[in-house]
């Protein structure tokens, strides 16, 4: 309620947010300028392990296959997986590495995805 000085009380409506017939629009918030602003996307990578089951030349073949990769790098990825016991096989954003990771797994390698340093 608020009273007028004249000896009437206007009657304040938090609903309808009015005073006295008169419409009050109200306050914006101050809230921090965030357009423009976003986090840095860190890239995620595929990471294709070393398993006792697949032969080293069909690891090489579904990277061909799959990546479209050139003989020698897939060949080259592959011996990493052999030696290491892993090898990072593709790079991008997580949603574009868990179709990766999940199209890996129907051609029976062992895969996982992580975010990159």
């Amino acid at each position: 309620m608020v009273s007028s000085g004249d000896g009437t009380v206007d009657v304040v409506s938090p609903r309808s947010g009015t005073m006295g017939g008169v419409s009050i629009a109200p306050t914006e918030v101050e809230r921090p300028q965030t357009e423009g602003l976003t986090a840095p996307d860190v890239p995620w990578v595929t990471v294709v392990w070393n398993d006792p089951v697949n032969l080293m030349t069909y690891v090489a073949l579904v990277f061909q296959e799959y990546f479209g990769y050139d003989r020698k790098k897939a060949e080259k990825l592959m011996i990493q997986v052999h030696e290491e016991g892993r090898s990072a096989v593709s790079n991008g954003s997580r949603e574009e590495m868990e179709r990766d990771v999940a199209a890996l797994h129907g051609y029976g390698l062992w895969a996982t995805m992580r975010q990159d340093r």
